[in-house]
């Protein structure tokens, strides 16, 4: 007989606010493996978090046999590795540019105190070497980079060798290498007996060929679970040929409002070093980036990119201890952080995780126009119709009376970004800006990016791991290397 790991049917949220469409019918055969795929908003997350138990049923049932796990509790069996990023305990607290503040990191705990027991001696090795965990024992999880971070979520949750294993967009913020390493590590503890693998994909290019079947969610619609071979059979991908031409010549012909610096040096670092403790992070960095052009950062997890940028930004302390000039003005010569942000659009991993303001999103947009965490000064009429008029272009207009928790993360990453775009910024920095972004909305975002681009002196930095989503325009690259 056929053993069912998760079953759920007719199965109807008791709560109106997280209901799917149509009730849910769906089980998970020992076994198999599975991808859940669909769209940005599609209900992916609602449908996990309804399997692990999380929302009661009004109608339905939902159950569950974890044999030969010794113990039949959900919180055991089920390991649910969700998109944001999160410290555990510390993140509650957590603010953004907290990362860069010394001063209120000494609370912050080690990698060594959250990582766990292990259950099994030889998968931890694994785990270590594969990720590199060693390393970073002895590091404040407060410092970890983006990739880092994922490195360490991953090793914890698979140490507690969970029967059903949910992960969330695994790949994303991993640089190559890394990726490549955890689809052959999946591919292995894909042979194990007793753990089961599911996946919560935006991009359909990421599911691994040990996926037996895919469950398609769109609409807040449940689709049959298929095989993965007929799933990819007959898939159709958006073609992007023409429908962003119309949208890119709208970007291109926008009236100029801010271009009101001369410099032709935007960017000059001149032997600038960042230490934290005994770690150096970046050592005697040189680097100038001239008034239009498109640059695109690189570099493994934890090599320094991210703090790269937030000298950039003003966000580092460290900053005003370093040889930066921006727009010609050497830092802390008088001018205002909010003089340098107003010049520079920004959307970051570490932006994303600190959003956690409860508020309409094109509040969220509108912050954008004063560089805040949240809306404290009220935009004129004419301010909000630009911040309508940038979620129309990111497809989100309809979202934006929508309060910015109750908005998946892809929904949020487009909130995000076109408060970024805003107010027409000179500098651009986009880091990892199409993470946890559908196909469809990668393509899109891509062309955005592409049309902005060709804007008259705007310059723009990029930081992603895959080659594949940066626009046409780059025109210089900064690698960065790990120090030791």
């Amino acid at each position: 007989m056929q053993q069912n790991t998760i079953e759920i049917r007719n199965g109807v949220a008791r709560n109106p606010q997280v209901r799917l469409a149509q009730p849910i019918n769906l089980s998970f055969t020992a076994g198999e493996h599975l991808a859940i795929v669909g769209p940005n908003g599609g209900g992916k997350s609602l449908l996990v978090d309804t399997l692990a138990g999380k929302y009661p049923l009004k109608d339905g049932n939902l159950t569950y046999d974890f044999s030969p796990s010794s113990t039949s509790t959900v919180y055991d069996n089920i390991k649910y590795i969700a998109f944001r990023d999160t410290y555990g305990a510390a993140d509650a607290n957590y603010y953004y540019q907290q990362r860069w503040n010394s001063q209120d990191r000494d609370d912050a705990p080690e990698v060594r105190e959250m990582i766990g027991e292990a259950k099994d001696e030889l998968l931890k090795k694994e785990l270590f070497e594969l990720f590199h965990i060693e390393p970073l024992l002895d590091k404040k999880i407060i410092l970890l980079s983006s990739g880092e971070l994922r490195k360490f979520q991953l090793t914890k949750t698979l140490l507690t060798a969970p029967r059903i294993l949910i992960m969330d967009n695994p790949f994303i913020g991993l640089d190559f290498s890394t990726r490549q390493l955890l689809f052959d590590l999946l591919e292995r503890l894909s042979k194990r007996p007793a753990l089961q693998i599911v996946l919560v994909l935006s991009m359909v290019d990421d599911i691994p060929e040990f996926i037996t079947h895919v469950v398609p969610v769109e609409g807040l619609r449940v689709g049959q679970k298929i095989s993965r071979a007929d799933y990819l059979a007959n898939l159709h991908l958006f073609n992007d040929g023409e429908p962003f031409q119309k949208l890119q010549q709208c970007i291109i012909d926008l009236p100029y409002s801010n271009t009101n610096y001369t410099s032709d040096e935007v960017i000059k670092l001149n032997k600038v070093s960042i230490r934290y403790g005994s770690r150096t992070i970046l050592k005697e960095l040189d680097w100038v980036v001239k008034r239009g052009e498109k640059w695109a950062l690189s570099g493994e997890n934890g090599s320094g990119k991210s703090t790269l940028l937030s000298l950039v930004c003003a966000d580092n302390p460290q900053s005003y201890a370093c040889d930066i000039s921006l727009f010609g003005r050497k830092r802390g010569t008088g001018e205002s952080i909010w003089e340098i942000k107003k010049h520079i659009g920004y959307v970051s991993p570490e932006m994303h995780r600190a959003y956690m303001k409860n508020i309409p999103a094109i509040e969220i947009v509108a912050s954008g126009l004063h560089d805040s965490i949240g809306l404290y000064k009220r935009p004129r009429p004419d301010q909000m119709d630009i911040c309508k008029w940038w979620m129309d272009v990111f497809g989100i207009e309809e979202l934006k009376d929508r309060p910015f928790l109750q908005l998946s993360s892809g929904e949020q990453r487009l909130t995000l970004l076109a408060r970024t775009f805003v107010k027409d910024p000179e500098l651009l920095i986009l880091d990892e800006p199409l993470h946890g972004l559908d196909t469809y909305n990668r393509r899109k975002v891509k062309k955005i990016i592409e049309a902005f681009c060709q804007r008259s002196d705007k310059t723009m930095i990029m930081v992603t791991h895959y080659e594949n989503e940066l626009p046409d325009s780059i025109t210089n690259r900064l690698k960065l290397r790990k120090n030791g």
